[in-house]
């Protein structure tokens, strides 16, 4: 599979080698990944990766490795660099809220503005679409089966790094409480691995998200729902910054063919509404309001 600037969208099923990353100065992070350590295959290699452990697992015939980074995870501009032949990279991390409503939450990470937290100005990563639909579908089945007090849900593109292949974020949050939670902490895992050992290219229709929160109720209900899978969501707060670029960069940094974009119409500005109809028709891209 070759995953450039331009994406291939002609996936084949075949052995992928996928990332998983871990973060030093994340508490989740870590309580996360001993969970994977703890319930799956890995073993530790002779390598190391920044002087921390790498260890590796053949999961369905697929090259699984899982290594530990000493920055915060948003900051990892050049962790491609460094796995050459990766193919998806999945970012076990915590995730923060003012609120701390306990959590579990995937998105893909990019900036439609400015860098402030890691990544490239106005530029998004790879949007793994089936992917992080799957991580949410399991997120929510492990939470029912365990009985936990959390929310499961979408979050839109944001923060950093700005990936040229396919990277998604798999979160626990939403503050200390949660992060050490080792219940909670083995949901993620179980839904990354899960993920990682059922992950195929025969997927449900990608779609592109457009309005509403930061936490989009409406478009996780979709993906639980019915057959469609969010790739990257822009929220209501972001659209001032975006263009018929931004909207064309979300598109074609989708894994997937993106066969529409969704509206969470009511979430959005009236003043916005116009103007992000006529992006969508100069993008040539179809919409369907929620």
């Amino acid at each position: 599979m070759t995953i450039s600037n331009s994406v291939d969208k002609s996936k084949k099923e075949g052995t992928l080698m996928i990332l998983l990353v871990a973060s030093n100065r994340d508490i989740a992070s870590l309580s996360i990944s001993r969970q994977i350590l703890k319930n799956y295959p890995f073993q530790q290699s002779v390598e190391e990766f920044r002087g921390n452990s790498v260890h590796k697992a053949n999961i369905n015939g697929r090259l699984v490795e899982l290594v530990t980074l000493n920055d915060e995870s948003v900051q990892a501009q050049d962790i491609a660099d460094c796995f050459p032949k990766v193919e998806l990279i999945i970012f076990v991390s915590r995730h923060s809220s003012v609120k701390g409503t306990p959590t579990l939450s995937a998105h893909t990470p990019g900036n439609f503005g400015e860098a402030e937290l890691g990544g490239i100005a106005k530029r998004v990563s790879i949007a793994p679409a089936n992917a992080m639909r799957k991580v949410l579908i399991l997120m929510h089945q492990f939470r029912n089966e365990m009985k936990l007090a959390y929310e499961v849900s979408y979050e839109c593109t944001h923060h950093g790094p700005s990936l040229d292949i396919p990277a998604m974020f798999a979160e626990l949050g939403s503050s200390i409480e949660q992060w050490k939670d080792e219940k909670a902490a083995e949901v993620v895992a179980r839904a990354t691995m899960r993920c990682v050992s059922t992950i195929s290219f025969s997927p449900v229709p990608a779609v592109l998200g457009i309005g509403g929160p930061h936490y989009n109720a409406k478009f996780t209900r979709l993906a639980l729902e019915s057959n469609l899978a969010f790739g990257h969501i822009i929220p209501k707060h972001a659209l001032h910054m975006v263009d018929v670029e931004t909207i064309r960069q979300c598109v074609e940094r989708t894994m997937e063919e993106v066969e529409f974009a969704v509206l969470d119409w009511k979430g959005i500005k009236g003043e916005d509404k116009p103007r992000i109809v006529q992006m969508l028709k100069l993008a040539d891209l179809p919409f369907k309001k929620v």
